[in-house]
């Protein structure tokens, strides 16, 4: 039972960190995003290039939201480890 609590803790904290992973590189993306709009701006303001750089940081900031917010991967199941278990008997 220990074991459990200590593995749910273990899992907590994972989840907590990579939620604070997420958020410290969010802000970070968004402010390149805005130093990239300024720049483009700046510079004479011709076709929106910083959209590639919002896009390519954007599903890197998805990939991590899932990983932090989405669902928990709490791995299989005893009985689906024991029915794989049952093939390798045969």
């Amino acid at each position: 039972m220990t074991e459990d609590l200590d593995e749910a803790h273990k899992a907590a904290e994972a989840r907590l960190s990579a939620q604070r992973a997420f958020w410290t590189t969010l802000g970070a993306f968004v402010l390149v995003w805005i130093a990239c709009t300024i720049t483009w701006a700046i510079s004479g303001a011709g076709m929106f290039w910083p959209i590639w750089v919002i896009f390519g940081t954007g599903i890197a900031t998805l990939v991590m939201a899932w990983n932090a917010f989405g669902p928990r991967n709490t791995g299989p199941s005893q009985a689906q480890v024991d029915e794989e278990a049952k093939k390798f008997e045969n």
